[in-house]
């Protein structure tokens, strides 16, 4: 399944970057598209049919495109889908094109955890330092931890900076246990 889903966002996130689309707009509107399929099961049961030609789901894709505001990039990955019965596949593409395009754009999502809810200037702050560090412009998501005692632990993929008095506890510790 991983591999349908990286083939697929590998692909489109080709198609994003060369006509110039917003990938915001391209995540979004493929966002739209997997809540129609998750909230409408007579419509994943259209898409799916082998019985139901391929150009009545494209006609319906069509009509769902217009109601929608849906770009050509978007509708025509989703018809490639739907061509191939692949539709239930569009969750995992939409992940691993978020990862893609992420990589391609210089983006690194940072999972930030502290024992308060943090200022704005706290934020870019913080946020520059981690631009600084990775090279790469950050998108940042906020949690609390009561556990920490104070400073943050930044989370980046399989990365952790932990800048809290908890964890310079836990160094501490080992150093004199050592």
């Amino acid at each position: 399944m991983a591999s349908i889903a990286g083939i697929y966002a590998r692909a489109f996130a080709d198609v994003v970057l060369d006509t110039h689309l917003e990938s915001s707009r391209a995540r979004a509107e493929l966002g739209t598209i997997a809540a129609l399929l998750n909230e409408s099961l007579e419509l994943r049961r259209v898409w799916e049919n082998p019985a139901v030609p391929a150009e009545q789901k494209r006609a319906l894709l069509d009509v769902i495109a217009k109601r929608d505001g849906i770009s050509t990039p978007v509708r025509n990955l989703i018809a490639v889908l739907i061509d191939h019965r692949r539709t239930h596949f569009l969750g995992s593409i939409i992940q691993q094109l978020e990862k893609e395009l992420d990589a391609r754009l210089g983006f690194a999502e940072a999972e930030i955890t502290s024992i308060r809810e943090l200022t704005d200037g706290e934020k870019r702050t913080l946020e520059g330092q981690v631009e600084k560090l990775t090279g790469k412009k950050v998108r940042a998501q906020y949690a609390r931890d009561a556990s920490l005692l104070g400073g943050a632990v930044v989370r980046i993929g399989s990365t952790i900076y932990d800048g809290s008095v908890r964890g310079q506890l836990e160094r501490i510790k080992e150093a004199i246990s050592s």
